[in-house]
């Protein structure tokens, strides 16, 4: 499938990128020359093929999530904060609401 300029422009708008006329020549190629590779895939025949999620044998291994050996006591925790609320420490809104 070859890749008309008005396709690599619009593809270039969706990544924000700005492209030379080079550029946009240059990666019309690739990006044929990728989908075609792709292209290739879509033919293998991979319906005797096990569906496998990882390869290692590795397993998570996970902590119980608790605090261990803390010595220094909630309030002085909490007198070093900015700020605090009902015995936590209180932090600017990330979203943009008010808290």
């Amino acid at each position: 499938m070859g890749w008309e300029k008005e396709q690599i422009k619009w593809v270039a708008g969706l990544a924000k990128l700005g492209l030379s006329p080079a550029e946009e020549t240059n990666y019309a190629g690739q990006l044929a020359a990728i989908l075609g590779y792709v292209a290739e895939l879509q033919q293998i025949d991979i319906t005797t093929v096990e569906d496998v999620g990882q390869i290692t044998g590795l397993t998570n291994q996970l902590a119980k999530d608790g605090i261990k050996n803390c010595e220094i006591p909630r309030e002085q925790l909490l007198a070093n904060a900015p700020a605090q609320e009902k015995g936590y420490v209180k932090v600017k809104s990330i979203f943009g609401r008010a808290t």
